[in-house]
Parts: C-alpha cells; structure tokens; sequence
C-alpha cells in the first residue's frame, strides 16, 4: 500500500474513532441509547454549518482581499496553470496583507474555492518556490481537505460542548448507582480526545497534500525549499493567537503561531517542517516528482 493510501484509510480510521467519540459522550449525556441519533444529527448540522462559512471565517480572519490577474499576474500565472493541468477549475484568489510568509486554501468545493497567499510569502519565495506552495494548496482544494477538516473540527467542537453541558447541568448522572466518576472522568477526557484526533486528520492531510502537490508540479524540491524559508519566516514573525486565527490556522500552510516542543507537538496543526522537508526530499530521490 502506498504512502498516500494508507493516509487515506488513517483519516478514514481517526474519523470513524471520532465519531465514536461523539456517540458515546452522547450516549452518557443521554443516560442511555434513547437519544443517541439525537446527538447524531446535532453532529452533522453543525459540521454542514462549519463546511458551509469556512472560506468566508479563514478569509475574513487573515483580512484578505479578493485580486484580479491584473493586481497579481505572478500569483495568477502559477495557478491558471497548475489547475489547467489538474484539469480541475482554477479557484479564487486572495492576498492578505499580513508580513508572515503563509498560505492557506479554503471553501466548500473545487467549484467554490480560494487561495490565498500572504505578501510576506509573496516576498520571500522565487517563482519556482511559489508554484511549490500552490500546488500544495490546491491539492486541498482538488482532495476536498476542506470539507475533511470542516467536518472533523465540527465533530470535535460539539464533543466539547456536550461534554461542557453535561459537566455544567448533570449530565452523565447514573441513576442506578453506577459509577458517576467514571462517567465524569469521560466528559472531561472526551473534548481532549477530539482535539488530539481532530489535529492528527489535520497532519495526515498535510502530508497528503505536500505529495500530491509535488506531484502535480513535479518539483518535491521546489516545495522543500519553499517550507524551509516559510518555517524561517513563521519563526521570526509569528502571529498572535487570536480567536478567528486560531480557528482557521489548521488550513494554512505552516502553523502561524510560534512552534511547540516535545509533547506541545501533539496539538499542532502540522507535522514537524523538517519531516516534511525530508519526505519531499525521498520523493525527489526516488523519481517520484512525475506529472500529475
């Protein structure tokens, strides 16, 4: 099996884990399986709403503005032609204004998609370097990472806010004198279990999208160096954790707040940089760098 398909059924399994997940503090909200489907379709209404706003929340969040081909004939040039040779429909673009070198792909669909580079990442990268990075980030687009990542962080919050609800109003009561510090004990670990499977989806599709991505420019290297100075710029220039960020900083290219260490790195939103550069470098090794 290659490495891309086991990604796949890896997200498939950390997926079907979550739900898991949701059922069960659902079930203990519930006292019981009467009102599990309840929980069910609460899950799925709030990951249509996620999957429906997440361009606009991840755009508005990094001040984008919308640029014609005119205001950036580089950025345009790059994308018309990766898309063109995906054969898949070419997305919106998006500058944002902010100096740190990122970059981010958001909507519902292929059909309904943006792109959006920083100008810090617009200044630094070579031309080679910034095809690297878009190819990266319209295999999001084209492996509908999107919807992956709206639904698994919609899952994740309403196990938080159950969990919450049920510590807050007595959910998780054992009627018949079962063990309450059990079901207690639950309520409390489910929110960080949804959180740690909902980042571990989040780095298998990084991995996926730096292969797919190479593939598609038939350039690992490219990508390689581009992550190597945008790890550099993030260092040097990361952004403030606030709010609307930090919702939409799972879609960016690289984590745009300052990196962990050790056991910090469970909750990242991306693999370490210096893996990643690494398996782009066996890719290229390899002869894998062919056509898309």
């Amino acid at each position: 099996m290659g490495r891309g398909a086991m990604n796949t059924v890896k997200t498939a399994a950390l997926f079907g884990v979550l739900w898991g997940v949701l059922l069960a503090i659902g079930f203990l909200v519930g006292n019981g399986p009467k009102y599990l489907w309840i929980f069910a379709i609460v899950g799925l209404i709030g990951t249509f709403v996620s999957y429906w706003n997440s361009d606009k929340i991840a755009l508005r969040s990094m001040r984008a503005v919308p640029v014609t081909p005119e205001q950036a004939p580089r950025l345009y040039a790059i994308v018309q032609e990766l898309s063109t040779a995906a054969n898949a429909p070419m997305p919106r673009l998006y500058i944002s204004p902010t100096d740190q070198p990122n970059a981010f792909a958001t909507g519902r669909n292929p059909q309904h998609a943006a792109v959006c580079a920083t100008q810090g990442i617009l200044r630094i990268l070579d031309d080679r370097e910034l095809r690297g990075v878009l190819g990266h980030e319209l295999m999001h687009v084209y492996n509908r990472d999107i919807l992956t990542s709206s639904v698994a962080a919609g899952i994740a919050g309403i196990i938080t806010s159950l969990a919450q609800m049920a510590l807050w109003f007595g959910g998780g009561r054992d009627r018949n004198g079962g063990n309450i510090i059990a079901s207690l004990a639950a309520m409390i670990l489910a929110p960080l279990a949804a959180s740690l499977i909902q980042l571990a989806i989040s780095r298998t599709r990084e991995y996926d999208a730096d292969e797919d991505g190479a593939r598609l420019t038939g350039d690992p290297l490219a990508l390689a160096s581009a992550l190597r100075k945008i790890s550099s710029g993030v260092t040097a220039k990361p952004l403030r954790p606030e709010q609307d960020i930090v919702d939409s900083a799972h879609m960016m290219i690289a984590n745009p707040f300052r990196a962990g260490e050790g056991l910090t790195n469970l909750f990242s939103t991306h693999p370490p940089m210096d893996k990643r550069i690494a398996r782009l470098e066996e890719m290229a090794e390899q002869g894998k760098q062919r056509p898309f």
